[in-house]
């Protein structure tokens, strides 16, 4: 067998026929076994391999990265640059799939073309701060109808990987740090992208918690800690969204590469979770051609930025060889086969031409993501809402007079209005790839727009004397506090840069009338927090942050927000006092970077003493009070709960009543805490539910556990096992707040996944 005959000729061909030809004008047999609507995707994808030639075949489980891609032709011109191409097969219906990042939009910062701008969704904490799938679900279905009408058909979304340190670079593109929550969220916001019949991916697969370092550390931790907290959000994602694709991550897991690690791919993903869909890498995570095809990956994703090329001449002569066999072979390409069809794709392949896109409607999306995602932090003597009485109103920092804070790396979107303002990197791992970028989403303009008859002036911060003094004659002050993060570096402190803390300082002295409004992509230190009155936290609010906010402080919308991170009060709580490997990795080490081609050579290693108990369960195992635990958040008016029932036997099952004692409309999350039996226990999330009460409302709620977040995981039996026992369960607004409890006794169960 010959590999890749004439790569260049066949390739260009493909990939032209596939982008230029309609569904009606292919030569596959509308007959066929795989054009059959009623047979599962799985056997429809095997009737196509079998259909297939052995170099169509290598098309399959390979990717291109269209800036660095040799010996295959470029994209019409008409078309926006993708991140990644599988040429597909016209003759047999498959589509050539173009991949854009990310959840939080349809990412554009490489190579972008004039005019190619798309929806931004707030920060990915936003999402997850709603505690509403909901919300979830509407972005991704968002982002989705962009992707499909750019003319991509696979979105790279579907970011999971729990909150370990809360200066993790990339937290902001996930959703927190407990399980359960981002499981549910991951899950409806990949079921909202694959309503539009394109594919979503779940990643980073597996245990991606760090970035320091991230393409070289060996992420270490027991296997029955892992399948109780990050693997079970991963579980959750897949089984509420069913996403055609899982991403495999750059670091290794307990000593072997991610994208080849037989445990995860293999034993976990396919055999105890019945996963069909295909593996496919991140780009530059692939390390052997072999190991990691028989370990479980399908498709080497963007493979120029590998050390080498391990998925097409070394495939092809495995294969021949029998390295690979060629069942496994055939495995590979109908696993991505799986993913497209039932994603609906197959069936319903994007249109030859861009389609129009709703921007005005896409844009609601994104600030209603906004609003519910805005955490009110703190709120002294009823400081808000502001009054529209307020005639003289300063504006101070963060660039609030243009625009609105996002973060970096591959997430970025380049949004409707374009950027105001944007710094590029002098240094460092993500130098290559990422810039400081703000939407064009005014503050100022916005708290204009809600008190025309009001002086609204703008400091930009830099100098805390000159902030104070516009401060001091003002009937409010609005400090707007920023903190960047990126994708390939972590925080080295939860500070904020810049003089930011001393301005604060600096303008609360001046006038007792101030709030901060918090621009960031995680926690962050408030050493002024007691002379401030008000305080929240608006994340990266996306692309309609501005109004979002301003809709906040001045009581258009009531914030319902809660906190799906904890908010140490001193770094000093976290499990691990700074990002592992500091030391390992220089201040421009490839190794982190996207654009690196493999960097293993000074790898270390990351315990995680915390084990399964991520987040507000470790500060509760440690007895420590943050400064803001999980899940809190506070509104303008005020909930009550009553009448708490707690029912055990094989399921527990807990019903109140949550009533509205306030003044005013809002939304309440409660939450569902419950305590195991077992010794060592401490609380965890096992269910919510976000409910919208008038005042004076009561609503009758009942909320039955998540039964895998109270059992441990038996690694030799590969099942779960709940004890049998008495649960104490308790209905808080956060996980600080347990006083409302009962207990129920659950009867002992062993389960699979």
């Amino acid at each position: 067998m010959r590999a890749n005959p004439t790569p260049k000729r066949i390739l260009l061909l493909a990939s032209v026929a596939c982008l230029l030809s309609s569904p009606a004008l292919a030569s596959a047999d509308e007959h066929a076994p795989w054009r059959d609507r009623t047979l599962s995707a799985e056997a429809r994808a095997d009737a196509l391999v079998r259909a297939m030639t052995q170099d169509e075949k290598m098309q399959i489980v390979r990717t291109w990265f269209p800036p660095m891609a040799q010996g295959k032709a470029g994209a019409p011109d008409d078309l926006i640059p993708s991140a990644g191409e599988m040429v597909g097969v016209p003759r047999l219906g498959i589509p050539t799939l173009r991949e854009s990042d990310a959840s939080l939009g349809v990412a554009n910062q490489i190579e972008q073309r004039k005019g190619d701008t798309a929806t931004a969704l707030p920060a990915s904490l936003a999402t997850a701060a709603s505690f509403d799938p909901e919300i979830a679900f509407a972005g991704g279905a968002m982002i989705g109808a962009e992707a499909r009408a750019k003319r991509f058909n696979v979105l790279l979304a579907g970011g999971v990987n729990l909150t370990r340190d809360p200066w993790g670079g990339r937290d902001f593109e996930y959703l927190g740090e407990d399980p359960l929550l981002a499981g549910l969220m991951t899950g409806a916001h990949i079921r909202g992208v694959q309503s539009n019949h394109i594919v979503s991916t779940i990643k980073h697969f597996a245990f991606n918690s760090q970035e320091t370092g991230r393409m070289i550390v060996d992420a270490q931790l027991d296997w029955s800690a892992l399948h109780e907290s990050d693997l079970l959000a991963f579980k959750l994602g897949i089984e509420g969204g069913h996403p055609g694709s899982v991403m495999c991550a750059y670091n290794k897991v307990n000593g072997d590469w991610a994208c080849e690690n037989r445990t995860l791919l293999t034993e976990v993903l396919r055999n105890q979770w019945g996963y069909r869909g295909w593996v496919m890498s991140d780009w530059g995570a692939v390390h052997s051609t072999a190991k990691a095809a028989n370990a479980g990956l399908d498709q080497d994703s963007g493979a120029e930025l590998d050390k080498a090329d391990f998925f097409r001449e070394r495939l092809s002569a495995a294969v021949a060889k029998g390295d690979v066999t060629k069942a496994r072979f055939d495995a590979m390409v109908r696993n991505v086969l799986t993913g497209v069809i039932a994603s609906g794709l197959y069936d319903d392949p994007v249109a030859a031409t861009n389609q129009p896109i709703d921007t005005a409607a896409h844009a609601r999306v994104a600030q209603r993501a906004a609003e519910e995602g805005i955490v009110l932090l703190r709120n002294t003597g009823g400081m808000l809402p502001l009054a529209a009485t307020a005639k003289r109103i300063v504006i101070v920092g963060g660039h609030a007079d243009v625009g609105v804070l996002s973060g970096g790396g591959s997430s970025q979107v380049r949004s409707i209005g374009g950027a105001p303002v944007e710094i590029a990197l002098k240094s460092g791992p993500a130098a290559s790839f990422a810039r400081t970028t703000w939407h064009a989403s005014s503050p100022l303009r916005a708290v204009q727009a809600l008190n025309p008859g009001a002086q609204v002036s703008y400091v930009d911060g830099t100098d805390p004397v000159a902030a104070a003094a516009a401060a001091k004659a003002a009937d409010v002050v609005l400090v707007f506090a920023t903190q960047w993060r990126t994708e390939a570096e972590d925080l080295t402190t939860l500070a904020l840069p810049d003089n930011q803390d001393a301005v604060i300082d600096a303008v609360a002295a001046a006038n007792p009338h101030t709030v901060v409004v918090l621009e960031s992509g995680g926690p962050v230190l408030m050493p002024w927090l007691e002379r401030v009155p008000a305080v929240l936290a608006a994340w990266y609010p996306g692309q309609r942050g501005g109004e979002a906010i301003a809709n906040i402080v001045f009581g258009k919308v009531n914030p319902s927000g809660r906190l799906p991170i904890t908010f140490p009060a001193d770094e000093r709580q976290a499990p691990r006092p700074r990002p592992v490997g500091l030391a390992n990795v220089a201040k421009d080490d490839s190794a982190s970077n996207a654009g690196s081609a493999g960097g293993e050579a000074s790898g270390f290693a990351a315990q995680y003493p915390e084990g399964a108990d991520v987040g507000y369960r470790w500060y509760a195992r440690r007895d420590q009070r943050p400064l803001f635990a999980f899940g809190f958040g506070l509104s303008y008016t005020k909930f009550a709960y009553a009448n708490l029932k707690v029912a055990g036997g094989a399921a527990l099952t807990v019903s109140f009543d949550v009533t509205n004692t306030g003044q005013r409309a809002g939304a309440d999350v409660p939450q569902l805490y419950v305590t195991p039996p077992t010794a060592g226990s401490v609380a965890r999330l096992a269910g919510f539910q976000r409910i919208d009460l008038r005042p004076g409302e009561t609503r009758h709620v009942t909320l039955i556990a998540e039964r895998r977040t109270l059992a441990t995981w038996d690694d030799a039996a590969k099942r779960w096992h709940l004890a049998g026992g008495p649960y104490r369960a308790a209905i808080g607004h956060d996980a600080g707040d347990l006083a409302a409890n009962a207990s129920a006794t659950l009867t002992e169960q062993r389960f699979k996944p």
